[in-house]
């Protein structure tokens, strides 16, 4: 270890998505420094336990701070609470592991721009911090401006600025008009106002870190990231796709030489399916839709009878015996795996974002079903700036005794949908699919390891931070 020439702490946080996110850029620094690199990832006692059996390379070790938080598995029972403990209890013994880091000295803390107290440690121990932001550019810009929407009186939410549909922002610099209705998830409501001050607050101290890493991809929200370059006097980088290996084939995914013992179930399902005919579904790791809404769902994906690889946490016997014998359920997959196989011909998925980075570099057109948090913004995205796919539900979000109701989505329109969008002859389906490849080449440009990938310009901002790192 004391040969090592740079130590990179990484302090991610303390949800799944969020660990994967600064485990995959944590990879990518790991196989693309020039010169020796530690990284120490540190991580509650709890999330070590659950990734200690994870593939790693052996330049990357993990360091654990006791569970001075909700554990994840009720994580979701109260988000707001989750998110204050996070922001007031990790910073004491994240400190006294940085103690204890010695040889050799650490040169840079990795953070999560959702945590607001690395970068205060990181400036009182003179230790540069680089902000990790693990959503898009265009999320980032909505946070970096909340007081524009408090200003005119956009913030907090209210339920009828959301019925009435009018509402209009227009004024979020490098973000296209957008209806006040996507931005109505939860996190912007006058019953939620905690947790979006909290977030607020740890992003409105970005200004005070050294660099600031983005995991979008610089081809995609050019216009965010132009104007978002002009408000730092520090750099910007774009890392995205981080949750994408250099190391995979970029055209065949799966060769010939695959030893078929070692091939998953779902795989083998998928190999004898016929090109782009499956319906690719997976709604998360976190949050699920209600129990009604799934009704409707696995009636409509039974009616419409087209072929589907369904990924569900839960209800799985459910679901392989409501949808019929055209389909295949699994409770996990490797995502990026399947989206890249041939037989995938479009992706039914919630819009978290690495999900919607995945789906691009795949080539995939997607059926949009946000949820929450920034997935109604992906959403948009996805269907009306990038054109690669259209929304399940357009219908407006209700707002009903503080909680989120949408309107629900029934079977008939479900299987309706679901046929048109995987009909390969139809002409939105080509069109979708030809304007996906092209938002593909810069994903893949973006992920490249040596040869035409310089030309990228998210390429170019990855290695100029991990030049810095090699210095």
């Amino acid at each position: 270890m004391a040969t090592m020439t740079c130590h990179v702490v990484a302090m991610p946080y303390p949800g799944r998505s969020h660990i994967n996110a600064v485990m995959n850029l944590c990879k990518q620094l790991s196989a693309r420094v020039k010169y020796d690199i530690l990284i120490t990832f540190v991580v509650t006692q709890e999330w070590f336990g659950l990734l200690r059996s994870d593939p790693k390379p052996d330049n990357i070790q993990f360091a654990t701070i006791p569970n001075v938080v909700p554990s994840e598995h009720v994580r979701a029972e109260d988000l707001s609470g989750f998110l204050e403990a996070v922001s007031t209890k990790l910073e004491a013994p994240f400190e006294e592991l940085l103690d204890g880091l010695h040889e050799p000295p650490v040169k840079v803390i990795i953070a999560d721009s959702i945590m607001a107290w690395p970068i205060h440690v990181g400036n009182r121990r003179n230790i540069p911090v680089a902000s990790f932001w693990p959503l898009s550019a265009s999320m980032f810009s909505v946070f970096y401006h909340f007081d524009l929407l408090k200003q005119r009186g956009h913030y907090p939410i209210q339920a009828p600025d959301v019925e009435s549909g009018d509402k209009i922002v227009d004024y979020i610099p490098g973000i296209s008009t957008t209806p006040l209705s996507d931005l109505s998830d939860r996190l912007f409501h006058s019953n939620n106002e905690k947790m979006a001050e909290l977030i607020i607050e740890a992003v409105s101290k970005v200004t005070k870190v050294q660099y600031l890493l983005s995991t979008s991809v610089y081809e995609l929200e050019s216009q965010v990231f132009d104007v978002l370059k002009l408000k730092f006097s520090f750099p910007l980088y774009s890392m995205g796709p981080i949750s994408i290996s250099p190391q995979i084939q970029l055209e065949n995914t799966f060769d010939d030489t695959t030893n078929i013992s070692t091939v998953v179930e779902y795989i083998q399902w998928l190999d004898s399916q016929p090109e782009a005919s499956v319906l690719y579904i997976s709604f998360g790791s976190f949050l699920s839709v209600s129990d009604t809404q799934l009704d409707e769902i696995v009636a409509g994906i039974r009616t419409g009878g087209v072929r589907h690889m369904w990924v569900a946490r839960e209800n799985v016997s459910k679901i392989k015996d409501g949808c019929g014998d055209v389909g295949f359920v699994v409770p996990w997959c490797d995502q990026l795996r399947v989206l890249c196989h041939p037989s995938i011909g479009g992706f039914w998925t919630h819009c978290g974002w690495n999900s919607t980075l995945e789906a691009i570099f795949a080539g995939v057109p997607m059926l949009t079903f946000p949820i929450t948090a920034d997935q109604h913004s992906n959403s948009k995205q996805i269907v009306e700036e990038w054109k690669i796919g259209c929304k399940v539900n357009d219908k407006k979000k209700m707002i009903c005794a503080g909680t989120d109701q949408i309107s629900l989505v029934r079977r008939d329109e479900i299987s309706v949908l679901v046929e048109r969008f995987m009909d390969p002859d139809s002409i939105g389906m080509k069109v979708m699919k030809n304007r996906v490849k092209e938002l593909q080449k810069s994903c893949q440009l973006a992920v490249s390891k040596g040869g035409q990938a310089g030309i990228g310009v998210s390429m170019d901002y990855a290695g100029t931070f991990t030049g810095w790192l090699d210095s």
